[in-house]
């Protein structure tokens, strides 16, 4: 029998599977649909509901595809699925081509309309005049840490927290040429140039200027137009831009992370495994960030995070954010929130959200 004649009986399967897979996607898409004609003006995105989803599927994956897989493919129909009802505007720090895009299509999947803007700030703003429906903004990377402005802002918006976003971080250098001919500077955010530090002290000659410009999605464009120039940005802004890989993967740290927040106006209910976001601010007084820690330890709340900024408020104070599992609804955390609620000198819940699906 030839390979021709072994292959027929598979592709006829997969034919007929691709048959029944549309039937199924658009009864699915019926009933979202029809949800969406009962909620009428209602919240349509459910951040709480797609986690409980996501992870079923990969409970109940029996392979060959990875868990990783199936959630990708889920929340892709999910995506599609929404638009329906209506397409979410997610804000995010442009240009096209940053990580925070990627991060919001990651999250919201292809069909969500992505509305890049000039600054975090913006991005803060188009939801805040309810001209976008949700803002994606980077929080912390594994390498450099804390997104300074980011947890500033964080402070004063009315915005809650319904979601967070966990992106791995590829570096890529980036011309508008293939060819590996001179240049003489590279453009980059600085954040990725300090990640890439290492591999541009080892592989580029000392006198290309290294300059550091809003984003990467910016430098890539930069780059684009500059052909005595390159780029570290991602492979999304090599396509949005046009642009040849000279070298990929070039970070130093290669678990290298970010961590991103989904802000909008609704809060979640708890969906089984949540997280809490939290800025405290404490009296100027011995064995205040002691009292500050107490709660959560006599009520066994594990804390995830703890980092201090200087407040706007006077020299030398300090707020505090503060990240621990579980949601606000959550007896024991509850109960330390109304007990951290009594020692602190302000308190601010950024919101409950369900943690990260890889």
């Amino acid at each position: 029998m030839s390979d021709n004649d072994k292959l027929k009986p598979h592709r006829a399967a997969i034919d007929q599977i691709d048959a029944e897979i549309l039937q199924l996607l658009n009864r699915r898409a019926s009933h979202a649909q029809a949800i969406g004609n009962i909620k009428g003006d209602q919240l349509i995105y459910r951040p709480e509901r797609e986690a409980a989803v996501l992870r079923r599927v990969q409970q109940f994956n029996p392979g060959p595809l990875s868990n990783h897989a199936v959630a990708r493919l889920q929340r892709a129909i999910m995506s599609e699925c929404l638009a329906l009802e209506r397409p979410l505007t997610i804000a995010y720090l442009g240009p096209q081509g940053t990580f925070t895009e990627q991060a919001a299509v990651k999250h919201f999947g292809q069909a969500a309309q992505t509305q890049p803007c000039s600054t975090i700030d913006e991005a803060f703003r188009l939801v805040e005049a309810n001209q976008a429906d949700y803002v994606v903004t980077p929080v912390e990377n594994s390498t450099e840490g804390s997104i300074g402005r980011s947890l500033d802002l964080l402070v004063k918006t009315p915005l809650k927290a319904c979601g967070e976003v966990i992106l791995r971080i590829h570096h890529h250098l980036l011309r508008a040429s293939a060819e590996q001919q001179d240049f003489d500077k590279v453009y980059a955010h600085a954040q990725a140039l300090a990640q890439c530090r290492n591999w541009l002290d080892k592989n580029l000659p000392k006198q290309v200027a290294r300059i550091a410009v809003a984003s990467n999605a910016e430098a890539a464009r930069m780059a684009a137009a500059d052909n005595s120039a390159v780029a570290i940005a991602s492979m999304m802004a090599a396509k949005h831009y046009q642009l040849y890989a000279l070298a990929s993967n070039i970070e130093d740290e290669p678990n290298n992370t970010t961590r991103f927040l989904v802000l909008g106006y609704n809060e979640t209910t708890a969906s089984g495994r949540d997280k809490t976001s939290l800025i405290v601010a404490v009296p100027n007084k011995a064995g205040a960030v002691h009292q500050l820690l107490l709660p959560f330890a006599e009520h066994g709340v594990s804390m995830s995070k703890l980092e201090s900024r200087p407040s706007r408020g006077g020299l030398w104070e300090y707020v505090f954010f503060i990240d621990v599992e579980g949601h606000q609804q959550d007896s024991a955390l509850s109960a330390a929130l109304n007990d951290l609620q009594q020692c602190s000198a302000f308190l601010k819940l950024i919101g409950s959200y369900p943690q990260a699906i890889m």
